[in-house]
């Protein structure tokens, strides 16, 4: 099953622009995180005690857990 609908249809240039693109991106991403290494561990830390507090009340309240899962997710996105 394709998950794209349509076909891609891109020159070379423009894939070797998007490829480039992407992994300048890429870059300026973990120069990000190894200039401030405080800031990751904080967003871990965060998603981490979300993941527990949705682990001790999944029996409890399970929209609540799912919630607080998604809340971990988003911050794992940034």
């Amino acid at each position: 099953m394709p998950t794209l609908r349509e076909p891609f249809h891109a020159g070379p240039t423009e894939s070797l622009a998007d490829a480039f693109k992407a992994l300048f991106d890429e870059a300026l991403m973990l120069v990000d995180a190894l200039l401030s290494p405080n800031k990751i561990i904080n967003e871990v830390e965060q998603m981490r005690a979300l993941q527990v507090a949705a682990d001790n009340i999944e029996a409890i309240d399970p929209q609540q857990a799912e919630l607080l899962r998604s809340r971990a997710a988003r911050i794992g996105l940034r």
